[in-house]
C-alpha cells in the first residue's frame, strides 16, 4: 500500500487527479448541505498580527495570497534553472515554443474580447483564458506514456514555462490596486538586497527564504500582487556554485506544492452552487468568452505561431515531433485550470459594493480546460503511434 502510493505522487498524472478530485469534492459540498460550512471555511478570519503591524484576511486570500506564493516560487526557480542551464538558454529551441506561448496568450484574450467588448467590468477577465496549467497539461500527456515521443513533453513544458512568464507579467501590469509607496520602497529594498546577496556568492538559501518572507509581505502591503514575490524570490535564488542546494531546494517543493497547495488552492475555488446556476449562465458572455477563448483560441494562437515560426525558419520542431502531434499540444494548452482561477480571481474581485457573478468566470474555467484536455488526449492518442524501442 504504501509503495503504491510513492509510486501515485511520483508520477507526473497524480496532480492532474489530484486537482480533478478536489474540484469534484468542492462542487460537492457546495451543492450539499454542507455549502453554509464551506462558505463559512472560506470567509474564517485569520490574523497575524506582531505589534500594530499585522495581515487580517479571510482563509481564501490566505490560500490565494500566501500559499500561491509559494507555488510561484517554484515556478520562479524553475525558470532560473531552465534559463540558466536548460531550454530556455538556447534561442533556437526556444523561438518556437516561445513563440507559440505569446500566441496562445493574445489570440484567446482576442476571443474573449469578442465576446465582452464594451462591457467595462466583464473585460477585466481578458486574460483569464490565456494561461496554460503546467502540471495539468503535463499530467494529461503523461497518461499517453509511450505513445508520444519525450521531446514532445519537453516542448510543451517549455511552452507552459513562458506562458506562465507571460501570466506573471500580466499580473504585474494590469491586477494591481492602491499602491502604497512605503511598502513598494521596502519592496525595492527587499529586491536590492536579494540582488546583492547573489552577487556577493551568498549561498544559504535560509537567508534568502527570510528575505523574501520580508519581500512577500511588503508585496502584500503595497497593492501589487503578492504571489510575484515567489517569482522574483526564485529568480534571485543562486544556482552556479550552489547547484545541489538548488535542486534539493527546488525538488523539496514539488510535493507540498503538487499535492497539497494546488489541490487546496482547486478546493477552495471551485466550490460552485448548481443551484444558482441558470441556462443563462452558459450563454452569459463571460463563461463564453473564457470558455471559447480556451478551446478554440488558446490552439489557433499556439498551433499558428509555432507554423509561422517554423516556416520563417526562426526554429524547428523538436526531433520526434510533427506538425499532427503539435496540433495536440495546442489543445492541451486549452487547460487553463490552475492559473486561469487565480487569475480569475483577481480580476474580479469585489471593488467596494461592486462584484460580479464569479459563477460565471469559474464555468468557463472549467468548461474550457475539460473539454481541451479531452480532446487533446483522445486526439493525441488517435495520431499518435509513437513506441520506445
Amino acid at each position: 500500500m504504501k509503495n503504491s502510493l510513492l509510486s501515485f505522487f511520483k508520477h507526473e498524472s497524480s496532480t492532474g487527479i489530484l486537482l480533478m478530485l478536489m474540484t469534484l469534492v468542492a462542487m460537492i459540498v457546495a451543492n450539499s448541505p454542507l455549502k453554509d460550512l464551506y462558505a463559512a471555511f472560506l470567509n474564517l478570519p485569520v490574523k497575524v498580527m506582531v505589534g500594530e503591524v499585522g495581515i487580517d484576511k479571510p482563509l481564501l486570500l490566505w490560500v490565494n495570497d500566501g500559499l500561491m506564493a509559494i507555488f510561484f516560487f517554484m515556478v520562479g526557480l524553475e525558470i532560473k534553472r531552465e534559463a540558466v542551464e536548460g531550454e530556455l538558454r538556447d534561442i533556437k529551441k526556444v523561438s518556437v515554443p516561445g513563440l507559440a506561448a505569446v500566441g496562445g496568450m493574445l489570440i484567446p484574450a482576442l476571443v474573449y474580447s469578442v465576446f465582452n467588448w464594451g462591457n467595462e467590468m466583464a473585460m477585466k477577465g481578458w486574460a483569464i483564458p490565456s494561461a496554460t496549467d503546467i502540471a495539468f497539461a503535463l499530467g494529461i500527456l503523461s497518461l499517453l506514456g509511450k505513445r508520444v515521443p519525450p521531446a514532445l513533453k519537453l516542448f510543451l513544458l517549455t511552452l507552459a514555462i513562458i506562458d506562465d512568464l507571460g501570466a506573471i507579467v500580466v499580473i504585474a501590469l494590469f491586477y494591481t490596486s492602491g499602491l502604497s509607496i512605503i511598502a513598494l520602497a521596502v519592496v525595492g529594498f527587499s529586491i536590492a538586497l536579494l540582488w546583492w546577496m547573489n552577487k556577493r556568492g551568498v549561498t544559504n538559501n535560509t537567508a534568502y527564504i527570510l528575505l523574501g518572507i520580508l519581500l512577500w509581505i511588503a508585496t502584500l502591503k503595497s497593492g501589487v500582487h503578492a504571489t510575484l514575490a515567489g517569482v522574483i524570490l526564485g529568480l534571485f535564488i543562486p544556482i552556479k556554485n550552489n547547484k545541489a542546494s538548488f535542486e534539493a531546494l527546488e525538488h523539496s517543493l514539488h510535493i507540498p506544492v503538487n499535492h497539497v497547495i494546488l489541490p487546496i488552492f482547486a478546493f477552495v475555488n471551485t466550490g460552485i452552487d448548481f443551484s444558482a446556476i441558470t441556462i443563462k449562465d452558459f450563454t452569459d458572455n463571460i463563461t463564453l468568452g473564457i470558455a471559447f477563448g480556451l478551446i478554440i483560441g488558446k490552439q489557433l494562437g499556439i498551433f499558428i505561431f509555432s507554423w509561422l515560426a517554423i516556416k520563417l525558419k526562426m526554429g524547428i520542431l523538436p526531433q520526434g515531433v510533427d506538425f499532427k502531434m503539435l496540433y495536440g499540444v495546442a489543445l492541451l494548452g486549452g487547460v487553463g485550470f490552475t492559473m486561469s482561477l487565480f487569475i480569475g480571481s483577481l480580476a474580479f474581485e469585489c471593488i467596494g459594493d461592486t462584484c460580479i457573478n464569479t459563477v460565471d468566470e469559474r464555468m468557463g474555467i472549467l468548461i474550457g480546460s475539460i473539454i481541451s484536455g479531452v480532446l487533446g488526449y483522445l486526439y493525441l492518442r488517435f495520431v499518435s503511434g509513437f513506441k520506445k524501442d
